[in-house]
């Protein structure tokens, strides 16, 4: 099938591990011209050699911290300068904040700048570009699992379940297409400290998980390329679980 990649652009945070580095190697092998967002710029390097060693299309590293104040501005600034212009934006950056009953309001409001409030700023800063061109295409990490204490970053990412969804009808006329992805157990580092050996990460997929195992991550950067591509045109204003069947929705 081809997916008519070849030559589109595109933005990913997150790039220097896991899921988001998943989803850069992924499009870039389609052909995709991807800037990589990450803080860690020796992570992001190594991706540029892993994907040129691959002969998948070499990515522009571009070290940023998403959390400061602008900073999704000045990312999408830099990454419009190197490409011209922006097709496709994952949005793969964040991270857990559990908190106490009694956490601060700035212990919650760092979780929500982060997770939801800076993937907002990011997208509507390149959502012109996108109209522009009459193309465009929002994949957003979220999650599923029903949380079982608080966390900011299960807070946000409702707030970014419902945001895409109003989002997606007000940009669908101009052909831009919104979406979430929420991943279940698939390999990563946290996952691997969890469960470090192959045993008991067998022993609790086949107890939670209906498939039997845990997810990897190229398995989601699959769906993730196809929604990014000219075939998932119709698709838009969803939230699909990549779980292998558990369907722990927590909203």
């Amino acid at each position: 099938m081809d997916l008519q990649l070849k030559g589109k652009t595109a933005i990913v945070t997150g790039a220097s591990q896991g899921l988001g580095r998943a989803i850069a190697k992924g499009l870039a092998a389609e052909g995709v011209k991807v800037v990589a967002v990450a803080r860690r710029l020796n992570l992001l390097e190594e991706l540029v050699k892993e994907i040129s060693a691959e002969k998948g299309e070499k990515p522009i590293p571009l070290q940023a911290d998403l959390y400061p104040e602008n900073a999704a501005e000045d990312i999408a600034a830099r990454a419009l300068k190197e490409l011209g212009h922006v097709d496709i934006l994952a949005n793969a950056a964040g991270g857990s904040r559990p908190l106490p009953l009694d956490g601060s309001k700035e212990a919650w409001l760092e979780g929500l700048t982060l997770n939801f409030f800076r993937l907002r700023e990011l997208t509507h800063a390149v959502i012109p570009s996108m109209t522009k061109g009459q193309f465009g295409r929002v994949i957003n990490l979220t999650g599923t699992r029903e949380p079982r204490n608080l966390n900011a970053a299960h807070a946000a990412k409702a707030a970014v379940h419902v945001w895409s969804k109003g989002l997606s009808k007000v940009v669908a006329k101009d052909g831009i297409t919104i979406n979430c992805i929420q991943p279940g157990k698939l390999r990563s580092e946290q996952i691997d400290k969890r469960w470090p050996t192959d045993e008991s990460r067998r022993e609790w997929a086949q107890k939670e998980v209906p498939v039997g195992r845990m997810g990897e991550p190229h398995e989601l950067a699959d769906l993730a390329v196809f929604l990014s591509s000219q075939r998932a045109g119709y698709i838009t204003g969803n939230i699909i679980a990549f779980d292998g069947g558990a369907r722990f929705f927590a909203f």
